[in-house]
């Protein structure tokens, strides 16, 4: 390998004097550089001084491009920042970076954040996160990593490798509890996605507890997989769906859950965040009141665990569901998260093996929580993936970042609006831009905007009651992540604008 030379700078601020540096080479299962640097210098931030004393152990591997970059941006403080970067075929690719930040040190480094998410190398400006979110590398080189060389699956075969994968894939239900500030780790279950988890609850929590007469609240913004399961086992049960409208400023409101609310309450089915307007409610005011009348809560956080930090705790969540591929993670890995009572009270939903620990032709014995309900061969590589998503995300202040994302949103509506007919459906704060021109078909100016290379979707977003709520039969949207930055959002309005031009000709 060639020895090649990294620059490092300092953003905030520049050091003096460097004291030392080393290079060498490690192996831990593929090839890793180690930089380790000691910087001491003193600057003036706020009209106060600082001095820092810094070890800075950096483990680096990046982008096959990485070194053609003018500069790898580091921010030093007097926690230790680490880089992980690992060599994979011969290229580079960015794989972790760990940022630690003093108090003063409050910034969101776009560009930096930009670096990790390889699609972005291409030309085109990806404003459909909310659809699916773009994967940094340490999510692809940890899939691509098992693949090539630890292929085996979990709980089940005593050899090194089953082994050392089965403690990584309970390892990422540590960090999903972790995440969602969860009790325990057996409060997580795997499943396929978000639908599935949403799925489970209702025929495995509440098929079997609801007589005819019990209503389900659901709000008129959910997506169509929280509405679906509770149709569906309404049918199935004889229960009634109650619809919880939106007001006119297209929020919910908590005055009007309250009045929907009595004793055959049994469910209030509700979304962390609306994929369409981006509207959020407090869970915590809506579990306090569901739990007055015993009614239970399950919030669709598909949407929303991306943008806002939630603690299902502090909310006190009876169900939390979502998806790994919207938080920067692959397809096919759902979360879904109960309290440990109510995941104990739920019957296996699916059959299959490891979710038994006796079977026999005239029956069996269920595992434990949450075994019982992850039946069958796992998504061991999405789930390993996953957890190499959750430990880089550790190092990023998601309200900083999602401060960055909802600025850009701020921008790019105000550049839309001073079009004529433009018809802004979002609700302030919020990262989601939903929109129209009046007189022009959604699909019409989406396709004319896709020919310039922006990715967004227009339709009805799996949300045709929102839909109906609004008077429209769809929409585009537009959906802001930390990863875009300012040129995107000229981009799209750029777009829009010659899109108009070429309808009006």
């Amino acid at each position: 390998m060639i020895h090649q030379q990294i620059p490092i700078v300092c953003a905030l601020p520049k050091p003096e004097r460097k004291v030392s540096l080393s290079q060498y080479i490690g192996t831990f299962g593929f090839v890793v550089v180690m930089l380790c640097l000691q910087v001491v210098w003193e600057t003036r931030l706020c009209s106060a001084s600082y001095c820092f004393f810094t070890s800075c152990t950096f483990t680096l591997s990046v982008h096959s491009d990485f070194f053609n970059a003018p500069q790898l941006r580091c921010f030093f403080s007097s926690l230790s920042c680490r880089i992980r970067l690992i060599l994979i075929k011969e290229k580079i690719i960015l794989y972790h970076t760990t940022t630690k930040l003093t108090p003063f040190m409050k910034a969101f480094d776009s560009e930096t954040f930009r670096l990790q998410f390889p699609a972005l190398r291409q030309s085109t400006v990806f404003l459909d996160s909310a659809a699916t979110a773009l994967k940094p590398a340490c999510m692809t080189a940890a899939t691509e990593h098992y693949y090539q060389n630890h292929s085996a699956t979990v709980h089940r075969s005593q050899h090194a490798t089953a082994q050392a994968m089965t403690a990584r894939y309970e390892q990422a239900r540590t960090l999903v509890s972790e995440l969602i500030h969860a009790p325990l780790p057996e409060d997580i279950v795997w499943t396929k996605g978000a639908t599935e988890s949403i799925n489970l609850v209702a025929q495995s929590y509440f098929r079997s507890r609801l007589n005819v007469g019990d209503e389900i609240i659901v709000s008129e913004q959910e997506h169509h997989s929280n509405l679906l399961p509770w149709l569906i086992l309404a049918q199935q049960t004889g229960a009634k769906i109650v619809k919880w409208p939106i007001d006119a400023q297209r929020k919910l409101d908590l005055n009007v859950l309250a009045t929907l609310l009595n004793e055959k309450s049994r469910l209030i089915a509700i979304s962390h965040m609306s994929n369409v307007t981006g509207a959020s409610v407090d869970l915590a005011q809506v579990t306090k009141l569901a739990h007055q009348y015993h009614c239970r809560v399950l919030v669709d956080g598909a949407q929303g665990i991306v943008h806002s930090p939630i603690d299902v705790q502090q909310s006190d969540i009876d169900f939390y569901a979502f998806s790994a591929h919207k938080l920067y993670g692959p397809n096919g890995v759902g979360v879904l998260y109960g309290k440990t009572e109510y995941l104990n009270a739920m019957s296996p939903w699916h059959g299959g093996g490891k979710m038994l620990t006796q079977v026999s032709f005239d029956g069996f014995t269920p595992e434990a929580v949450p075994y019982r309900f992850e039946a069958g061969t796992p998504n061991v590589a999405g789930i390993i993936g996953f957890a190499a998503t959750l430990e880089w995300l550790k190092e990023t202040d998601i309200r900083l970042a999602e401060s960055h994302a909802i600025a850009l949103t701020d921008y790019a509506e105000q550049q839309l609006s001073t079009l004529p007919g433009f018809i802004s459906y979002r609700v302030a704060g919020s990262s989601l831009l939903a929109f129209n021109i009046a007189g022009i078909h959604h699909s019409d100016l989406a396709t004319l905007i896709a020919e310039q290379n922006i990715s967004l979707r227009s339709g009805q977003h799996c949300a045709q009651p929102l839909m109906d709520a609004l008077g429209i039969s769809g929409c585009l949207r537009a959906s802001f992540m930390p990863y875009n930055n300012q040129q995107d959002a000229d981009r799209l309005v750029s777009a829009v604008k010659l899109a108009l031009s070429l309808l009006d000709g």
